[in-house]
């Protein structure tokens, strides 16, 4: 882009020192008419180095507004997730399935408690009473995941949808396991693709932003929270977007 904006100014500055020789040797008849067209250039190439500065600007203000409205969407769904791996042991691939357990699921509330009980087997081996600590694990109720996560709202019934870009889109949702150590751990993935935020937007600043590798961006050509691959449930974002864990 540097290298653009300094042909355009190169070009501005020559069309300039061409409207002086134009001034100082052209006919005088022939003047009004080059004039207007040697102005007509500055005024192209002054608006297009313009742009060249102005809309990447644009783009990151849009960008940076998008993304923070879909990274909401992904912190609700990896919360339900999360939910539902605390009360199924496992996650989901479908949204269907997803909103039927927020609506219908419920957390056992319990309480650990310490406690102490004889030891049938050294009381009598000792032939006096001895006890042994224990924990007791107390069942106190219930509470319903939808009032714990969403409260009284109902946007995680259209959870599924990507709020901005492209419309009618929706996030793409995976779920499987991993195994690790003869261990099945089970992981889950939510993501959309750039593309689909920034359809509307150039196409080439678009594809610079698929490159991006930095601390401050979002990394990659998809914004996701979770994996397929390794067992984690963050999102790809820094935190400058929010909390990514």
């Amino acid at each position: 882009m540097l290298t653009f904006i300094l042909i355009v100014v190169a070009v501005i500055l020559g069309t300039i020192a061409l409207v002086k020789l134009v001034d100082k040797f052209v006919p005088n008849k022939l003047k009004p008419v080059l004039n207007i067209v040697l102005w007509a250039l500055i005024a192209f190439f002054g608006y297009q180095t313009y742009m060249s500065i102005y809309e990447p600007i644009k783009f990151n203000k849009l960008k940076n507004e998008r993304y923070v409205v879909v990274i909401e969407s992904l912190k609700d769904i990896r919360d339900s997730q999360l939910a539902h791996r605390q009360v199924t042991g496992k996650f989901t691939d479908s949204f269907d399935n997803l909103i039927k357990f927020i609506d219908t699921a419920e957390y056992t509330i319990t309480q650990r408690r310490d406690s102490s009980v004889v030891d049938e087997e050294l009381t009598k081996r000792y032939g006096v009473d001895t006890f042994k600590d224990i924990m007791i694990l107390d069942t106190l109720g219930t509470v319903s995941v939808r009032d714990s996560l969403f409260k009284k709202s109902n946007r995680y019934k259209t959870m599924m949808n990507v709020p901005v870009g492209k419309e009618g889109a929706t996030f793409d949702l995976k779920a499987g396991f991993i195994n690790q150590n003869d261990i099945n751990i089970p992981v889950f993935e939510a993501s959309v693709k750039k593309e689909v935020l920034l359809y509307d937007q150039n196409p080439d600043l678009v594809a610079q932003e698929n490159q991006v590798i930095a601390v401050d961006g979002v990394n990659g050509d998809a914004i996701k929270v979770g994996s397929m691959n390794e067992v984690k449930t963050n999102g790809n974002w820094p935190k400058t977007y929010g909390d990514n864990e």
